[in-house]
């Protein structure tokens, strides 16, 4: 009786061979699974299915883990605004860890003797895959033929023809990997540092060439509404992804340190998430004290920092997820936005509570909690300690 292997299954180029490599190859049963976290329609899916059978796998299953990747993952890095070096809102490492743990749950589901994925020996997420099996399925083994047999891109199109499967070398030029929190995009340009991606190689196209005006509704952090539409916060970032994508708004390519120590490039196009974060982050500000803001910023970055090294389940992060949630209570408002092609620009916002009112006095001109008496004696106590160092430690003392 063969052994049962479940392999993260995708439908592209590596995981294909894979199909193929453990069946024949290493005379395992194939049980191929999918996780779906926001980034494909059901005709996708069921073309992926088709292929997977098609590559002769005993069983295929579709897990859908996208209200639980915003409810666990996505809430938090909205939350924290995180964007990775200022940049990057972890679209595939987020997406990764989520997919992960998904497909742990699987293989104990199935009861398999061992766990497959596609990732190479060149990036982040054969750590990511790695080290969540090794912590939630610790008994299973994992194989990883791309990465063990040193593949390239060419070999496994040979390979696959080989055995009567074509795939097409333009098709495999990029690789693609959309999510709900937007999608990455790698291709030889990528590999360089200085060249950046075609206009063809982006997913969406430009299409709007003329100026909108949005307004997106925050209630305790969460995005609950576009232009007056109350929606579930999943829908609603999929509704705002479909607006303003067109526009080109999100696209950049970012550069950053991988979990094994090398820099690496990725491009992405990512404007819903884009938007939410700097929407959110703009009205933290009008509704929030300065040390929140101060603190909220320290602890998010290493939150975004420990989940893009694939550290989802070590018990910090739910410590912090606690405290970024307890700072949301008041951060509801309104939000407004003109999206112009390949920029957009926060207006302003309207909250209840915003703290920039003018009840309490209006910046550099007027104030009316305090005299101006109030302020020189203020002044020189602020100062106080910093002048004693100075007497004490100047050449004159």
């Amino acid at each position: 009786m063969k052994k049962k292997v479940v392999l993260a299954f995708s439908g592209g180029l590596d995981t294909s061979f894979c199909c193929i490599y453990l069946a024949q190859d290493r005379g395992l049963e194939v049980h191929s699974v999918i996780v779906n976290t926001g980034g494909f329609s059901d005709e996708e899916l069921q073309e992926i299915e088709k292929r997977a059978y098609a590559l002769g796998v005993a069983s295929h299953a579709v897990v859908d883990e996208t209200k639980s990747y915003y409810d666990d993952c996505i809430k938090y890095l909205i939350f924290g605004n995180v964007l990775k070096n200022a940049t990057y809102p972890l679209s595939v490492s987020a997406e990764r860890v989520s997919q992960a743990t998904a497909i742990a749950n699987y293989v104990k589901k199935v009861g398999a003797d061992y766990v497959a994925h596609g990732s190479t020996g060149a990036g982040n997420d054969q750590v990511r895959f790695d080290m969540i099996f090794n912590i939630l399925i610790p008994g299973v083994e994992i194989i990883t033929p791309i990465r063990d047999l040193k593949l390239s891109r060419e070999a496994e199109i040979k390979y696959l023809a080989e055995h009567g499967v074509e795939y097409s070398a333009e098709k495999a030029r990029y690789s693609i990997n959309k999510g709900l929190w937007g999608t990455s995009v790698g291709g030889k340009e990528t590999l360089t540092s200085n060249e950046t991606l075609p206009e063809s190689a982006w997913p969406t196209q430009v299409s709007e060439t003329e100026a909108r005006k949005i307004e997106l509704t925050f209630e305790e952090g969460e995005l609950v509404a576009i232009d007056g539409e109350t929606l579930a916060p999943v829908n609603a970032i999929q509704k705002l992804q479909a607006i303003a994508q067109p526009f080109g708004i999100g696209r950049d390519i970012h550069v950053g340190d991988t979990i094994i120590g090398i820099k690496g490039r990725v491009g992405f196009e990512a404007a819903a998430p884009v938007l939410i974060i700097k929407a959110h982050h703009t009205l933290e500000k009008h509704t929030l004290t300065k040390w929140q803001l101060s603190w909220k910023e320290q602890l998010s970055s290493f939150y975004g920092n420990w989940l893009h090294e694939g550290q989802f389940h070590d018990p910090i992060m739910r410590n912090i997820e606690a405290f970024l949630a307890d700072t949301q209570k008041v951060v509801s408002g309104k939000v407004f936005i003109e999206l112009l092609p390949y920029r957009f620009q926060i207006i302003g916002i309207e909250s209840n509570h915003d703290l920039m009112s003018n009840k309490f006095g209006s910046y550099g001109e007027m104030n009316n909690a305090w005299s101006g008496e109030d302020v020189k004696g203020f002044s020189k106590i602020f100062g106080n300690q910093v002048m004693i160092w100075h007497k004490v430690n100047s050449e004159e003392a």
